[in-house]
């Protein structure tokens, strides 16, 4: 078993960035080839068809183009990273059989509060792998299915093949290959037709290595008249080096069936998150991306609805929060395939002490999605005279009958309403922490109330002595 020393660095206020020392039954070389892709596949012992899918992969990811728009990526060095880290070598449904030094991190993290508010099912990936899992027993009687990826593959090979890499083909992007290429963990989630989820479905991404890369893949199928919330948390230690986070995740909402996608990412700021996350929605089908991005160094994110089905309905709520030496460019895609369809997105941006907030969005209603409508509301706050926010977009109408809407919003925090609340009593800091939390209540009103509060904590402890 290797073990590695780390260097201490000054943490600051994040809270998550402890890091425990680096256990591995297998760790690949750095930097990565076709013999590493390969080996990815062996050690999981997978089929000829997901190894042959990773192959191919990689060698579109060496084609492929880096992003040249939206955030700086130059600073990534594919050759510096390790790309699969196998941290223990069996997956475990007690939390007391976890090795010490995981279970001590993720009860830091708060993983074991969430399990005693008795959810429906909880997820823990450390490293590469998920390392734990567990599911009500109601779940599983009414068929419902909630495993690790990996797992997927070997057990449910027909629903995996039958959507794996169909609504983010491959050769989507760079990063999407790169991603199908080496990927390792994330979820899969089957729910029946007709039965509900009434509590979350809970899954933890925890890097600890330095210099890593953790590409999960999360697969989602709501059958007709279902229902389900997953909900994803995202903590990493701080470094000096970067790490890479590049996630895919593919929903499948059917005909009057209904998913929400709760994200509270706080990564530390080393990391880079660059995500690729897309749904189709069909016939009278509601899907909701709520999207919150308050770490890492660079993020670029852009949650999609494909609304393919007469009177389906999708919806981005975002937070994005950005610091100094943090640039989060995120955002939304809505693409109108169908009659009758709606979508919404609000987005609120902050930005502080130099930090950059980037709204991207793409509005699409193509011909025959008639009497469509398109709701986009863009708001960012800034903090000090120094950052930055921008809204970059774009609308393509290709339907006479449709309705859209757009509005976006730069300001600071007014000077008459701070005094307005001091005037009452309150205290300069409360009263801008309450202009804040109040300008971010939109978003935040729809997350979990254990997610809710945290993320209110977070805010006030980064915006603490900030504004201005």
């Amino acid at each position: 078993m290797k073990r590695t020393k780390k260097k201490n660095i000054d943490l600051g206020d994040y809270k998550y960035g402890f890091a425990m020392p680096e256990h591995s039954v297998h760790k690949t070389n750095l930097g990565l080839n076709k013999r590493i892709v390969s080996e990815i596949s062996h050690v999981k012992n997978e089929s000829p068809w997901m190894r042959d899918i990773r192959l191919s992969a990689y060698e579109i990811f060496k084609k492929k183009p880096m992003p040249v728009w939206g955030a700086d990526l130059s600073k990534i060095d594919f050759n510096a990273i390790t790309y699969y880290l196998k941290a223990t070598d069996k997956q475990v449904t007690s939390w007391d059989d976890l090795p010490k030094d995981i279970k001590d991190t993720y009860d830091r993290i708060g993983v074991p509060e969430s399990e005693k508010k008795f959810l429906a099912g909880v997820s823990a990936q450390y490293e590469s792998e998920v390392v734990y899992e567990s599911m009500s027993k109601e779940l599983d009687r009414l068929g419902v299915i909630f495993c690790d990826m990996d797992t997927a593959v070997k057990k449910y090979p027909e629903i995996v093949k039958k959507y794996f890499g169909t609504l983010i083909p491959t050769n989507d992007n760079k990063f999407a290959a790169l991603n199908t290429a080496v990927w390792s963990g994330g979820s899969f989630v089957y729910v029946p037709k007709g039965v509900k989820v009434d509590l979350p479905l809970q899954a933890y991404f925890r890097i600890n290595a330095e210099a890593f890369g953790q590409f999960e893949r999360t697969l989602i199928i709501a059958e007709e008249g279902s229902s389900v919330h997953y909900v994803e948390g995202c903590t990493a230690p701080i470094y000096t080096t970067s790490s890479l986070h590049s996630a895919v995740v593919e929903i499948f909402v059917k005909k009057n069936a209904h998913v929400r996608y709760t994200t509270v990412q706080n990564w530390s700021t080393n990391i880079f998150n660059l995500v690729t996350k897309r749904a189709k929605a069909e016939e009278n089908a509601v899907m909701e991306w709520v999207d919150c991005n308050i770490g890492s160094g660079v993020t670029m994110k852009y949650p999609a609805v494909y609304l393919t089905g007469r009177g389906a309905h999708g919806e981005v709520l975002s937070i994005a929060y950005a610091g100094k030496n943090q640039h989060q460019d995120a955002g939304a895609k809505m693409v109108h395939l169908a009659p009758n369809t709606t979508s919404r997105v609000i987005s609120k941006s902050l930005s502080k002490d130099g930090g950059r907030t980037s709204y991207r969005g793409l509005v699409h209603i193509g011909r025959g999605a008639t009497n469509a409508r398109a709701s986009v509301v863009c708001d960012a706050l800034l903090l000090d005279d120094i950052s930055r926010s921008d809204t970059y977009p774009t609308m393509s109408i290709k339907e006479k009958t449709a309705i859209f809407e757009h509005e976006a919003t730069v300001e600071k925090i007014g000077e008459e309403k701070l005094f307005y609340l001091m005037s009452r009593g309150i205290t300069k800091t409360d009263a801008e922490g309450l202009l804040v939390n109040g300008f971010i209540d939109p978003v935040v009103k729809e997350i979990p109330l254990e997610y809710s509060i945290e993320l209110n904590r977070l805010m006030s402890m980064n915006m603490e002595g900030s504004i201005g």
